[in-house]
């Protein structure tokens, strides 16, 4: 616990609220500094108690040796920029936003999808879809996709060793069996369950299936490879929402015809999202300095006008994918990133980083109400199974 009751905090000033939420601490005299990342220095922290992040900043002893800090967050549900190795042995307490984004992934995932299905590029009940990563977002992407009637194999070597055999399927069988895989690891650069480069070129020359979906870290993927394969065979395609040296990405990926779905690493970015982010990083602060939380993220979000929906008669899917097109137009961020290609190569990182930024407000689906004029009971089932609340309407 910081003792000194004066108390400087550094915070990106990206994350979501975190002025009001961090601006008044009970019992402390807080000066809060939001700054721009690059401005988050060794210099600037030398006199800093607390400092909170968003991935884009690296915590390490370059950045904090001879600081004053002793608490460090990110508000994201990634911490592979935070050396956790090097804060434990020298005192620096530690916390990140995990679990934080789960549902705002999931409906990605589930417009992702429903999008795939309507192109005809997958058939939701008739494809295997294999989920390498069964941690919290893996888990609930599971749990929603057996609600919707796929066929799942599930991958996570740590969780298998840990209880056993049964429920996880090895990756010999993602590679023959899978239809798609999508992943949902953390990146892990070194030891037996590594994740930087998990899928090569030797692990795509292998793989039966047809489509990749990344909404994980962009490294768990050799972009390189994955973009030779591609080019290998006209009916593979790709889903990426996680790249390679971002905001640098590789650009013939992006062009590529068969990345049918790019989007900037913003999955987890619906407003609910990213104020669950902020909630979990100020829940922790007050934590390490003792205090009970007096901010709540009910009292800042707005409410959500009900959205009213006519559903064509398209069938069952397409009639969830207009819902879910309605709640979250996944092919507009796609637009977007796309529209990139015609800017120079020097000016593409920016417009990503940018992008992310400036992210439009999206909700999620739990925060409202749509209304399908005579919306039938099979819909009404599917459409609470994905998250989106579904009420009759009579004309």
């Amino acid at each position: 616990m910081v003792s000194n009751r004066r108390l400087q905090i550094v915070a990106d000033n990206h994350i979501w609220g975190v002025q009001r939420a961090c601006s008044t601490l009970p019992g402390f005299n807080v000066d809060l500094q939001a700054v721009e990342a690059g401005e988050i220095t060794r210099e600037r922290l030398q006199k800093a108690d607390i400092l909170l992040t968003r991935s884009s900043t690296r915590v390490d002893a370059e950045l904090l040796k001879g600081t004053n800090v002793r608490f460090v967050a990110t508000a994201t549900i990634g911490d592979d920029h935070y050396d956790k190795a090097w804060l434990q042995s020298n005192g620096i307490s530690w916390a990140s936003a995990a679990g934080s984004s789960t549902g705002s992934v999931v409906e990605y995932m589930t417009a992702v999808l429903l999008e795939l299905h309507v192109r005809g590029l997958i058939s939701i009940p008739d494809s295997t879809l294999a989920i390498i990563g069964v941690g919290r977002i893996g888990t609930a992407l599971a749990g929603m996709c057996e609600k919707l009637d796929m066929q799942l194999l599930l991958n996570d070597p740590p969780r298998e060793r840990a209880e056993g055999g049964g429920r996880f399927s090895s990756m010999r069988s993602v590679l023959d069996e899978a239809d798609i895989v999508t992943l949902h690891t953390p990146l892990l650069r070194h030891g037996g369950d590594r994740t930087l480069h998990l899928i090569d070129t030797e692990w795509l020359s292998r793989f039966q299936g047809r489509g990749i979906i990344n909404a994980a870290r962009g490294g768990c993927i050799d972009n390189r490879a994955l973009l030779n394969w591609l080019d290998g065979d006209v009916e593979r395609f790709a889903v990426l929402d996680c790249w390679e040296r971002e905001p640098d990405i590789l650009k013939p990926l992006l062009a590529h015809p068969q990345t049918v779905i790019a989007t900037p690493h913003i999955a987890g970015h619906s407003l609910d999202g990213k104020a669950a982010n902020t909630q979990y990083v100020y829940n922790a602060l007050c934590s390490f300095l003792g205090i009970e939380p007096a901010w709540s993220i009910e009292d800042e979000l707005p409410a959500v006008e009900e959205v009213e929906q006519v559903v064509a008669d398209d069938g069952l899917w397409g009639s969830l994918h207009a819902l879910a097109t309605t709640l979250y137009p996944i092919m507009q961020d796609d637009r977007v990133m796309k529209s990139w290609l015609g800017l120079p190569d020097d000016s593409l990182p920016d417009s990503f980083s940018a992008f992310r930024r400036n992210y439009p407000v999206r909700r999620a689906w739990k925060s409202g109400q749509v209304t399908v004029p005579n919306a039938g009971e099979m819909l009404i089932q599917y459409a609470h199974a994905i998250g989106i609340d579904v009420q009759h309407s009579r004309r």
